[in-house]
C-alpha cells in the first residue's frame, strides 16, 4: 500500500471512529445498531464502484456485504455511500452520508 493509500485508510478509520463515538447507544435500537455495524466492519480494501450513466471510481469498502449490500468510502467525495451488490460489483443507489447512516437504512 502506497502512502496515500495509507491515509485514505485512516481517514476512514478516523470517521468511523468518530461516528461511533458520537452515536447514541442509550436506547436498545442504537445499542444494536452500533453493534451490529462494528460486526460488518472490516479492513478498508480499494475496490472499483459503479455509478449510474456508466461512470465508475475508486471508492474503500469499509463493511463485508451481507448478499446484498456493502457500504463504500468515496474519497473524491469524502462521505460514505451504500451499494447493492451487483454481477458487475458494487453499484451506488444514492444513498450517502455517514458510514453508520447509510448501514443502518437497509
Amino acid at each position: 500500500m502506497n502512502t496515500g493509500e495509507l491515509r485514505i485508510v485512516e481517514q476512514i478509520k478516523s470517521l468511523i471512529a468518530l461516528e461511533v463515538s458520537e452515536f447514541d447507544e442509550t436506547t436498545d435500537e442504537g445499542a444494536a445498531t452500533v453493534r451490529a455495524f462494528r460486526q460488518a466492519l472490516c479492513e478498508p480494501e480499494q475496490v472499483t464502484a459503479n455509478f449510474s450513466g456508466g461512470v465508475t471510481q475508486d471508492c474503500w469498502t469499509v463493511t463485508y456485504s451481507n448478499g446484498a449490500y456493502r457500504v463504500l468510502f468515496l474519497p473524491t467525495a469524502g462521505y460514505f455511500s451504500l451499494c447493492v451488490e451487483s454481477e458487475i460489483g458494487p453499484l451506488d443507489i444514492g444513498v450517502h452520508g455517514k458510514a453508520i447512516g447509510c448501514f443502518s437504512s437497509v
